[in-house]
């Protein structure tokens, strides 16, 4: 058996497809290409696929994942591209399989990109709101947990930030904890955004890449 890891973009309308309906997407995708996928054992067996960090409704991913085993080591890559390609939805594109190099487990950091902005306010007042909540000591907002909600602080979890002002939005680039221990959604930045100044913008997310504790970029 051949464990691989294939690199897909999520975009367009498939942006709005919540990770299980991905999930059943790609579970889908596997069974028409015909790629000698590896089923789990048991009362019900089902294709074996596993997502290291899975994407929040309404993001686009430029560099997400999927975990698979082959039971043929034969297929080459270009291959299994092509295969998957054949029976994904234009918003999902593989662009790439590897070989598994790091675990799962390993992530530890997400870069994004966050635009926000609206027809009534200009991209400069817009970047010198954020730059100012993003220089607090302390961001604190509610947050809805399995216990309930509770006042949390996310600035510890914003590991660096760079503004751009563009001619209609402001250009956010920051780097969020996504460990399993620590994880910022960007949602949360723009709650935060509405809570200090009392102004909500229209917000588009993209996750980047990913990362390890040092860095790394995951693969």
């Amino acid at each position: 058996m051949k464990n691989v890891r294939v690199w897909f973009k999520k975009d367009y309308e498939c942006r709005y497809i919540s990770h299980l309906d991905l999930n059943r997407c790609m579970l889908r995708a596997l069974h028409k290409s015909k790629l000698p996928i590896w089923h789990t054992e048991g009362f019900n067996p089902h294709p074996f696929a596993t997502f290291p960090l899975p994407l929040s409704l309404g993001f686009r991913g430029l560099n997400e994942c999927m975990d698979i085993r082959l039971e043929d080591e034969n297929y080459s890559f270009e291959e299994i591209i092509s295969k998957l390609n054949e029976c994904l939805p234009r918003g999902i594109c593989v662009f790439g399989v590897t070989e598994p190099v790091m675990k799962a487990g390993k992530v530890a950091y997400a870069d994004f990109t966050i635009r926000l902005g609206d027809e009534a306010t200009s991209s400069r007042i817009v970047c010198e709101q954020l730059n100012k909540l993003l220089s607090f000591d302390k961001i604190e907002i509610e947050k809805h947990t399995k216990k309930g909600i509770k006042t949390a602080d996310i600035k510890p979890g914003i590991k660096s930030w760079s503004l751009e002002e563009k001619f209609d939005f402001a250009e956010l680039n920051v780097i969020l904890a996504a460990g399993s221990s620590d994880n910022v959604n960007p949602n949360l930045i723009i709650t935060a955004l509405e809570k200090y100044f009392g102004k909500a913008y229209d917000a588009d997310i993209t996750r980047n890449e990913l990362y390890d504790s040092e860095m790394n970029l995951f693969r």
